[in-house]
């Protein structure tokens, strides 16, 4: 049985997930900054921006008023630290219908250090909404599952009955998504792999050939693991398609926005420098900050995810990161840190 769905933000990965609702025979709508956006995007039916070259189906409804809409599936895809301000705007002018909230945002919201969900989850509370949360996750380039290209994702919530409706919105025969409960795994994976994609990043500017690569993925898995199950979450998560399938995804790909911006720093630019070459909000900076101060919070060690971050915030150049890290004391793989 069809759906109705609503995305929340008309971003490159918005009106992927919006093709992918019409793709799995559901009904959909996509919520825009301003009747403007809707109005260009309507008539040109491409994001030319943000996605240029995607046709966007007639089938997908842009607004800027989502007031008469009744969806049963919410699906908040603008960036991690700009929900809370859109949920405060948005969330008064929805039905309240019971529907499910889902993030399609992965970070971690500066300040509060919350995952999106609870952030929604707060947000919910606030409006006097008693809605389920979840989150949708996994190694999804936005342009390849927008081409139609084959693609696994990841529907989390910690209820049955909300996890296959959002897989409901969005499976179809090229693009398969899974179920999981660990919404605090799915979550973290999802943004602390940004993280470590700048890491690769900057190794692969600097030209520091593919065991380099290899080492930071692994390496930055097994912090990413640990600071997950310290907060909760199950270690199998981060074996899975929201854990090391999004990292190889983010880290490898030129398609990264995250692992881009980590090759031009490690290619001599500065963070500002970087960013601004590029239209996409790029998640792993802000992430970087906030999650040096939750895994401080819990007592977890995270040295790649460290340097990053004095790389990025305390201009250590890039060549002393990398030897800092070599020059660590060896350690036992499975107790390393």
């Amino acid at each position: 049985m069809a759906q109705e769905g609503l995305i929340v933000g008309a971003t490159s990965w918005g009106c992927t997930l919006a093709v992918s609702a019409v793709r799995a025979g559901n009904r959909v709508a996509v919520l825009c900054r301003s009747e403007a956006e809707a109005a260009e995007l309507r008539e040109r039916r491409e994001h030319r921006r943000l996605l240029p070259g995607v046709a966007l189906p007639r089938e997908i409804e842009f607004t800027a008023d989502p007031s008469a809409l009744r969806p049963e599936v919410i699906v908040w895809a603008t960036p991690s630290q700009r929900v809370r301000e859109n949920a405060r705007a948005t969330l008064p002018r929805l039905a309240q219908s019971g529907a499910l909230h889902a993030s399609a945002a992965k970070g971690l919201e500066l300040g509060s250090l919350l995952r999106i969900s609870e952030v929604l989850g707060q947000e919910l509370a606030a409006a006097g909404i008693d809605a389920p949360v979840g989150a949708l996750s996994g190694p999804n380039l936005a342009r390849e599952v927008a081409q139609g290209l084959p693609a696994a994702s990841v529907a989390a919530a910690v209820e049955a009955e909300p996890r296959e409706r959002l897989r409901a919105l969005f499976n179809s025969p090229g693009f398969r998504v899974y179920t999981n409960p660990d919404l605090v795994g799915v979550e973290l994976g999802g943004a602390l792999k940004n993280v470590i994609a700048i890491a690769v990043g900057i190794a692969v500017g600097l030209g520091s050939g593919d065991n380099a690569r290899a080492a930071l993925i692994t390496r930055g898995l097994a912090e990413i693991a640990r600071l997950g199950v310290a907060l909760g979450a199950s270690a199998a998560t981060f074996a899975g398609l929201a854990g090391l399938g999004d990292l190889l995804a983010t880290a490898i790909s030129p398609q990264s926005r995250n692992r881009t911006l980590g090759g031009r720093i490690g290619g001599g630019m500065t963070l500002a420098e970087a960013q601004g070459l590029t239209p996409h909000v790029v998640e792993g900076v802000e992430t970087t900050r906030a999650v040096l101060a939750l895994a401080e919070r819990v007592g977890v060690p995270m040295p790649v995810s460290a340097l990053v971050a004095r790389v990025l915030f305390e201009e250590l150049p890039p060549r002393e990161a990398v030897a800092l890290l070599m020059e660590r004391a060896p350690q036992d793989e499975a107790g390393a840190q």
